[in-house]
């Protein structure tokens, strides 16, 4: 049986690198699927797929780990999307080119739930940093090598 080759799911909702990521699908052949709540025009390129979801809270999370298998690559923000994504053997990267691995995923959890507890307080505001030029540079860097590991591990 042979494996297919990677695909490439973005949580697309808020994200800041869709052109970043469908140059890299596009540069290696790989394919893409972009799922949202909406707002997303469709591609007439075959190997570009937009699937528009429900607006319940987490309808593109569960629509991307239904549709993940082992070796595919997320793209998210969402923490716990990642951490669901990890226990389905995928490859995830964050918008700003930060993997999300195994050995790190229970750490960033944590972090999540600390600031969440820590905003629910008021011991901090809610702002998150702003996405940076340098961001979408690493971005960029980071999806190419991740993107062309995991083509080779095709077959393996």
């Amino acid at each position: 049986m042979t494996q297919a080759a990677p695909s490439i799911f973005v949580d697309a909702d808020a994200c800041p690198v869709k052109d970043e990521a469908r140059r890299v699908a596009e540069r290696l052949n790989l394919h893409i699927i972009f799922v949202s709540n909406g707002g997303i025009r469709p591609s007439r390129d075959p190997m570009v797929s937009v699937v528009v979801v429900s607006s319940g809270a987490d309808a593109a999370d569960d629509w991307i780990v239904e549709h993940a298998q082992a070796n595919d690559i997320v793209l998210t923000a969402d923490i716990p999307l990642a951490s669901r994504a990890i226990d389905k053997g995928c490859h995830v990267l964050g918008f700003t080119g930060k993997p999300f691995t195994p050995a790190s995923i229970g750490m960033a959890l944590a972090l999540r739930d600390l600031k969440q507890h820590l905003r629910e307080t008021g011991d901090i505001k809610g702002y998150n940093p702003g996405f940076r030029p340098a961001d979408r540079s690493a971005f960029l860097s980071a999806l190419d090598t991740l993107a062309r590991r995991a083509q080779s591990l095709v077959g393996k």
